[in-house]
C-alpha cells in the first residue's frame, strides 16, 4: 500500500528534505498513520522515526519552519518541534530494555526492526516511508492493517513482555478500546489481568493522563468496565470499585451504583466534552458505600451521600494527581448540589428555595441541570416519565424566579465600601457579616435584589451589628 497522495501536509516535504540533507531514512509512524487509515480526524501530533539522530533531524526541521520552537530530551534521544497548533516528535530508531522496578527504558541505537518491536500495539506499528523511491510506502510488520480492519487491539510481541516492560501500556490498551470502540484480543486481555500489579510502578500522573482520555472517549463505560474486569481499577481507583455490587435484605435491593455511575457517565458524554463535568458524573454517588444503611420500613438509604461525597472530592483529586484548583472546586460543588434540583419538583416549593439553589450553583447551574438529567437511569419507563416531568417543572420554576429577580447574576447591591460609610466602620469581619445578612434577606425574598431596597434594609439592621 502506498499513501503518497495522503502526505499533503507541508511537514512531510520538510522532513523529507531535512532527512535527505542528513542522509537519513525517515518515517511517519504511530497514531497519525492509524487515524489516517481509520479516516478519523487527523490529530495535531505527528511522530517521526529516523535511522539516525532524532535530535539532529528535529533541529534541521526546526530551522526550515519559521517561528517554530524546539525542545530536546537528550536522555531519551527525542525532540519536539512546535509550530502554530501542531507538534512534531522526532526519535531515532532504537532498542529498549527494561529493569524490574522501572518503566524508564535503557536506550540503545537500533535498527528499524528494533524500533518496530518496541511499539505497544500492532495498530500503532505502521510506518510510512518519507525518503527514496518508495516515498509513501506503508510498512506493516505485524499485520496492523488486518487488526485495524477487524477492530482488534493486540501487542506486536508476547503481551506479557510488552506489559511487563511498560505497564502503562495496559491502560493504553483499554484507552484505545474505549476511544476506537475496538476489542482487546483475548490473549492480550488475559495478560493485562495477569500483570495488573505491575501498574504500581507507574506514576499517578501518567495513569491519570490515560484515565482522562478514557473519560473523554465516546463510550467511557467501555473503558471502566475493562479496568474493573482486569483488576486495574481496584488498584488505581479503589473508591470507584467500592460502588460495585447489590445487597438484598428482606426483599429490598438497591441498584448497583457502579453500573449506575457508568450509565450517568455515558449519558452525560452524549451532551458534553467537558472533562470536569464528566468527573462530576463519576463522583456524584461516590459516597454511597459509606452512607448506606438499611431501614426496615423503607429499605436502603444513602442519606447525606451528596454532602459526604463532596468532602471526598479533594482527597480523590489529590490521590489521582488531578488539579487542586477551581476545577476541583467545580466538581466538588456539582457533587454537593446534585440532589437539590429534583427536590424542587414538589408542589409546595418557595421562591426562596429556588433562589438559593440558583445562588449556590451560580454560573454552573446549566451544568448542574445537565448532570441531574443524566442521572435519570431507571429501567422503568413510567418512573423515567415521572422524573422528566418533575425535571420540566423544576426548570419552569427556575425560569420564573430568574425572570423575577435576575438571581443568577446575583451580587449584593450594597458593596463593602458603602457599608463602611453608612456604619462608620473600618475594614474588618463586621463588614462581611453585614453583607451576608443583606444577601440572605434577598435570597429569602424579604427584600428585592435592588440597590434601593438593600440600602434601606442596611439602615434598618445596622444598629443590631453596631452594639
Amino acid at each position: 500500500m502506498n499513501l503518497k497522495e495522503e502526505l499533503n501536509h507541508r511537514i512531510f516535504d520538510i522532513v523529507k528534505n531535512a532527512s535527505e540533507k542528513l542522509g537519513y531514512q525517515s518515517f511517519v509512524v504511530g497514531g497519525w498513520v492509524r487515524d489516517l487509515l481509520l479516516k478519523n480526524k487527523n490529530k495535531k501530533d505527528i511522530d517521526f522515526v529516523c535511522l539516525g539522530s532524532g535530535i539532529k533531524l528535529a533541529r534541521e526541521v526546526q530551522s526550515l519552519i519559521p517561528n517554530s520552537k524546539i525542545s530536546t530530551y537528550s536522555n531519551f534521544g527525542t525532540a519536539l518541534v512546535s509550530s502554530e497548533d501542531m507538534n512534531y516528535e522526532f526519535i531515532g530508531a532504537r532498542k529498549e530494555s527494561y529493569r524490574e522496578n522501572s518503566r524508564n527504558p535503557i536506550i540503545e541505537n537500533g535498527s528499524l526492526e528494533d524500533d518496530q518491536k518496541r511499539r505497544d500495539f500492532t495498530i500503532n506499528c505502521l510506518y510510512v516511508k518519507l525518503v527514496g523511491e518508495n516515498y509513501g510506502e506503508l510498512l506493516d510488520p505485524f499485520n496492523g492493517l488486518i487488526d485495524l480492519k477487524n477492530k482488534i487491539i493486540k501487542t506486536p510481541l508476547e503481551p506479557d513482555k510488552t506489559f511487563s516492560d511498560d505497564p502503562l501500556r495496559m491502560i493504553r490498551a483499554i484507552r484505545f478500546s474505549a476511544q476506537l470502540n475496538f476489542e482487546i484480543c483475548s490473549k492480550t486481555l488475559q495478560s493485562i489481568s495477569k500483570n495488573n500489579q505491575r501498574i504500581n510502578i507507574v506514576s499517578s500522573e501518567r495513569i491519570t493522563e490515560e484515565l482522562n482520555k478514557i473519560i473523554l472517549s465516546s463510550i467511557p463505560s467501555k473503558g471502566f468496565i475493562l479496568l474493573k474486569e482486569t483488576g486495574i481499577l481496584e488498584i488505581i481507583f479503589e473508591e470507584m470499585i467500592n460502588l460495585v455490587g447489590v445487597e438484598t435484605i428482606e426483599n429490598f435491593s438497591h441498584k448497583d451504583n457502579f453500573y449506575h455511575t457508568l450509565e450517568v457517565l455515558d449519558n452525560i458524554s452524549k451532551k458534553t466534552d467537558n472533562l470536569w463535568l464528566r468527573w462530576a458524573a463519576i463522583l456524584h454517588d461516590i459516597a454511597k458505600p459509606i452512607t448506606k444503611k438499611f431501614d426496615n420500613k423503607i429499605g436502603w438509604t444513602f442519606h447525606a451521600h451528596d454532602y459526604i461525597g463532596s468532602k471526598m472530592v479533594p482527597k480523590i483529586f489529590k490521590k489521582l494527581k488531578l488539579p487542586q484548583n477551581e476545577k476541583m472546586l467545580y466538581v466538588k460543588k456539582l457533587v454537593a448540589l446534585h440532589l437539590r434540583p429534583i427536590a424542587l419538583a414538589q408542589d409546595i416549593v418557595t421562591d426562596s428555595a429556588v433562589r438559593r439553589l440558583l445562588f449556590d450553583a451560580g454560573e454552573d447551574i446549566d451544568d448542574l441541570m445537565t448532570l441531574c438529567d443524566a442521572d435519570i437511569t431507571s429501567k422503568n419507563p413510567k418512573k423515567v416519565s415521572r422524573y422528566l416531568k418533575n425535571f420540566e417543572k423544576v426548570e419552569k420554576k427556575m425560569a420564573n424566579v430568574i425572570e423575577k429577580d435576575k438571581v443568577v447574576a446575583f451580587q449584593s447591591p450594597v458593596r463593602g465600601q458603602e457599608i463602611m460609610d453608612v456604619c462608620g466602620l473600618n475594614e474588618g469581619r463586621e463588614i462581611g457579616v453585614i453583607k451576608k445578612a443583606i444577601e440572605e434577606a434577598i435570597l429569602e425574598g424579604i427584600i428585592g435584589n435592588t440597590h434601593g431596597e438593600a440600602l434601606e434594609y442596611l439602615f434598618k439592621i445596622k444598629d443590631d451589628y453596631l452594639k
